[in-house]
């Protein structure tokens, strides 16, 4: 089905990336045209992501007015979303839209929302929503200590673990990241999975149930009943 296709397109790019990351160096012994070319696909690739999470974000947004209120509501769901982008919100009220602009470091997406209840998906096909199945972490230095995150079913975990870096590594270099870092705060995997925006980990097929670790606890059995 094309919305199941949709749903993998995610996991696929980044399986293409781990391949160009494995051939590229046997294709040419030029480390830093392999680098170049590695690096344009990604970016490439993330710009196609971002646009497709930006077109189907404004495409769900319920916009039944342009009051104050209800402009500030989705310029604070945008900010959730993109939040290391400059958002800009423009109303126009004769003709009922408002205009939604957000420049990120990977490109500029514009789109507009009309007034109105969300459209019904014209498709006919059924769309599959993956559910999202527990995906708990933990650093080397310390496995007592577990991230409680979940992974859409249809990762792996060797997936789902080279999404995680991906978005760490785009976390920090991001507005937000970068501000972090000359704000002097640690650039550790704790402080970025406490500060990640949650759609950014959504977009990448991930969710986090908590920002702070766990400790592992261990079960004592119950005795057994003498006979």
């Amino acid at each position: 089905m094309k919305k199941e296709t949709k749903k993998t397109n995610k996991t696929t790019d980044m399986q293409l990336l781990d391949l160009l990351k494995r051939v590229l160096p046997k294709a040419t012994h030029d480390a830093q045209l392999a680098g170049k070319i590695y690096q344009a696909i990604e970016s490439e690739l993330k710009t196609k992501a971002r646009a497709t999470a930006f077109e189907k974000f404004c495409s769900k947004v319920e916009l039944p007015d342009l009051e104050p209120k209800t402009i500030d509501e989705v310029k604070t769901q945008l900010a959730a979303s993109f939040g290391d982008g400059d958002i800009t919100i423009k109303p126009n009220k004769k003709e009922g839209t408002l205009m939604v602009e957000v420049s990120m470091p990977d490109g500029q997406f514009t789109s507009e929302i009309k007034v109105g209840p969300v459209a019904a998906d014209a498709s006919d096909e059924q769309e599959i929503t993956l559910k999202f199945v527990p995906f708990p972490v933990c650093l080397p230095g310390d496995p007592e200590l577990v991230w409680l995150l979940a992974k859409r079913e249809n990762m792996t975990p060797d997936e789902a673990g080279i999404a995680v870096a991906k978005i760490e590594e785009e976390f920090w270099a991001s507005k937000t990241g970068q501000k972090l870092i000359r704000d002097r705060v640690d650039r550790t995997f704790p402080e970025f999975i406490s500060r990640a925006p949650a759609g950014m980990m959504n977009e990448v097929g991930l969710k986090r149930h908590y920002k702070t670790p766990e400790p592992i606890k261990q079960l004592r059995t119950a005795p057994k009943a003498k006979r």
